[in-house]
């Protein structure tokens, strides 16, 4: 906001400047155009790169071509399969009327997730945070507590711009700063009451990382025992019961209100639900109205979602194992290329994603990364950041149904040939060498 602020004070002839400022101002706006030029031809050579990729990881969702989702949602209309759904018929309701303000498919995806979450009932929304965001607010007006005790690194802290905040008035406690879930000790300690516990599974930006279930079940019984409702940010609570060992139903009664979403696991278009009892879910629906949330229709996204549960949802255990084959062979890949520095985290995943540590500029592991694509139609790792001291980088790996066919073998090669394109960059060898970050031997 404060770049668009400028350029218009600049424009605007506000008396003052002259013409040199006005020179210098429409220079400035000049060279933000050409920013914003290169980096939009960066993102569209890096997406031309993954999408003509033979062998990934996982496919994100960035880079699907328009068409090619219409053709899957057509597929799903006409090869796939719901719960319930007797032979010979359209699944989804295919020969249906599209939804109008959340009737039709969109309801059948509310009683769908209900039942697998073993709630009483569930409502679709727009996004994630408009549904965590009301989720809070009703509580607050339930307990009478505007409280909540929530992670520094949660979703709601992180993402959401403190929407709980600033639109809802709710005020925050943090049990722990540890890069990881309270424990039950600790939400006994928190020194004032709070209404809410907040918890989000997996805590992705600590590296989707997860309690014990015995820990979990301590957690809740400790938020409990000081009269607060507890409610899941669930957004991949679908992968967890690897972990836990738990079925999703199992898993959602521990908390009174769960959110979930449709995309991050399910490969979905957009969109999330909340569950919980059915008194909440219909106050959930009045504020949905009131936030803008009662969309006029919504059936791609729920059809999506609906595919989601039925493709990908069974799918995930086997994802959740293969992401312990490839976390190990990527750690042993570092270790074995003699990478100073470098870490998997969890080094055995919690969940079908983790987190991978170089101690490169992200650039240049952006620009390696892009190179092996184009040269080997091999897409290992997508987009790196440096959330930490500069020059030591981090990006989150997905294991999704393409990475089923690599070995371990395959991932020893794959970074071979990803820290070659590195060791071309860092020695200047392949083009301008980036400053900061040691040579690769």
């Amino acid at each position: 906001m404060q770049d668009e602020a400028d350029e218009t004070d600049g424009t605007g002839g506000t008396g003052g400047t002259g013409g040199t400022g006005g020179e210098a101002d429409g220079a400035s706006a000049a060279t933000d155009d050409t920013a914003a030029d290169t980096e939009a031809a960066a993102r569209a050579r890096r997406l031309a790169a993954w999408h003509g990729s033979e062998r990934t990881l996982a496919h994100g969702p960035a880079e699907g071509r328009i068409a090619e989702r219409l053709a899957a949602l057509t597929a799903a209309l006409t090869t796939g399969t719901t719960t319930g759904t007797a032979a010979g018929t359209p699944p989804y309701g295919g020969d249906g009327w599209v939804d109008v303000y959340g009737d039709g498919i969109v309801e059948e995806l509310e009683r769908r997730v209900a039942g697998l979450l073993g709630m009483e009932a569930a409502a679709f929304f727009p996004t994630g945070t408009m549904a965590q965001q009301i989720a809070l607010r009703c509580w607050a007006g339930r307990t009478g507590d505007p409280v909540v005790a929530v992670h520094p690194l949660a979703h709601l802290e992180v993402h959401e711009r403190d929407a709980y905040v600033t639109v809802s008035g709710l005020r925050a406690v943090r049990p722990t700063g540890e890069p990881r879930l309270p424990t039950a000790e600790e939400i006994r300690g928190v020194d004032e009451p709070f209404g809410t516990l907040a918890l989000e599974l997996p805590l992705r930006d600590a590296g989707f990382v997860l309690p014990t279930w015995e820990e979990l079940v301590e957690v809740v019984e400790a938020a409990r025992e000081r009269d607060a409702v507890v409610h899941f940010d669930g957004a991949r609570l679908w992968e967890c019961t690897v972990h836990f060992g738990r079925e999703l139903p199992e898993i959602a009664a521990l908390a009174d209100s769960v959110y979930v979403s449709f995309y991050k696991s399910l490969g979905g278009i957009s969109g999330a639900a909340l569950a919980g009892p059915e008194t909440l879910v219909a106050e959930a629906r009045a504020w949905r109205h009131r936030y803008g949330g009662q969309l006029f229709q919504q059936w791609p996204a729920a059809l999506a979602a609906l595919d989601g549960l039925d493709r990908e949802l069974p799918r995930l255990p086997s994802y959740v194992a293969h992401a312990r084959v490839v976390a190990e062979a990527l750690r042993k890949a570092f270790t074995a290329a003699g990478v100073g520095w470098s870490r998997v985290h969890p080094e055995v995943p919690h969940t079908h994603q983790f987190q991978v540590w170089l101690p490169y500029p992200a650039a240049v592991l952006d620009e390696a990364g892009v190179r092996l694509a184009e040269e080997t139609r091999t897409t290992l790792f997508r987009r790196w950041r440096e959330p930490g001291p500069p020059g030591l980088a981090m990006t989150e790996v997905t294991v999704a149904s393409p990475a089923l066919e690599w070995t371990a073998d395959d991932v020893t090669a794959a970074v071979d040939a990803f820290l070659a394109r590195v060791r071309e960059l860092m020695n200047g060898d392949g083009g301008p060498a980036p400053q900061g970050g040691p040579a690769l031997p």
